[in-house]
């Protein structure tokens, strides 16, 4: 919703004060389907070479969720700290091997279906339960296991901030695509010179088109797509550092109220429950 709004206040500006000052707007709109098909086929071709496969598909994944709110709220994390306190508390009460069958097949647990809308989700299940036989096992103490977490978090993250890369750099090239189009009417222009005034304007107006609309494409689109896909990414990985801070906490000994009040307070201010809350949530869930 905001996404949209925000386009609109963009684009209504802009072409608004231009035609309220007195601009010709058909000038406008008589360069524009070339000056598009020019800097967008350019654009769009150094977008295809400049990006494997994998990042071109995560890109165009990741564009329609721009559009949508983000999911990851209050609500989201409290049901998610709640599901951990029941894990850690049934491995406290019943030892870490009552657990073992949850963690096995979490789509047929019980105790995960309680939750589902994290215990649905493909990513925080994985990474939860990875975790989890590894702490059933006894393996691995707490220091070890932190290290592979950090090393999978910097993998989502670097997985996550492909598109955001992507879309950045392509920000970065379109202005230099509207100069490359500008050039181009110029030199048209240069090649009319026996043409009278009022023709060679409009073809210098036409010109100058692609410059602004490269400008404009790049500040007023790309790039702001690029920055809102880079908070939600961020957002995405707090989650994991999330589960990270809690399950860490049960292994160096703290009991499963305390251990959530750990993963808790790694959360965004915005989205964080405050204490009451989530002892009120947690006991309902109990």
């Amino acid at each position: 919703m905001f996404v949209i709004l925000g386009f609109i206040v963009t684009f209504g500006c802009v072409f608004g004060v231009f035609v309220a000052h007195g601009g010709n707007i058909n000038v406008l709109l008589e360069a524009l389907p070339f000056e598009i098909i020019t800097i967008g086929g350019a654009a769009a071709g150094a977008f295809l070479v400049n990006n494997q496969p994998k990042v071109l598909k995560a890109t165009m994944s990741a564009l329609p969720s721009a559009l949508k709110g983000s999911k990851y709220d209050k609500a989201r994390y409290m049901e998610l700290l709640s599901m951990l306190y029941e894990i850690l508390q049934k491995a406290r009460k019943e030892g870490l091997m009552a657990i073992e069958a949850d963690v096995e097949e979490p789509h047929n647990s019980e105790l995960f279906k309680k939750f589902p809308t994290v215990g649905s989700d493909h990513h925080v299940l994985e990474f939860t339960t990875d975790y989890l036989r590894m702490m059933v096992s006894g393996n691995l103490n707490a220091h070890e296991i932190e290290a592979l977490m950090d090393s999978e978090i910097e993998t989502h993250h670097q997985e996550a901030h492909a598109p955001v890369a992507a879309l950045t750099r392509l920000a970065g090239a379109l202005p230099a695509f509207g100069i490359v189009a500008a050039v181009l009417g110029v030199v048209n222009t240069m090649g009319s010179v026996g043409q009278p005034p009022a023709v060679l304007g409009g073809m210098i107006a036409s010109a100058l088109v692609g410059t602004f609309l490269g400008i404009f494409l790049a500040y007023g689109v790309a790039e702001p797509l690029a920055g809102l896909l880079e908070q939600k990414a961020d957002d995405a990985a707090k989650q994991y550092e999330c589960i990270k801070s809690t399950l860490l906490a049960s292994m160096q000994g703290y009991n499963p109220a305390t251990a959530i009040e750990f993963g808790r307070k790694v959360l965004f201010s915005g989205d964080r429950p405050d204490f009451a809350e989530l002892e009120n949530h947690v006991k309902g869930k109990k």
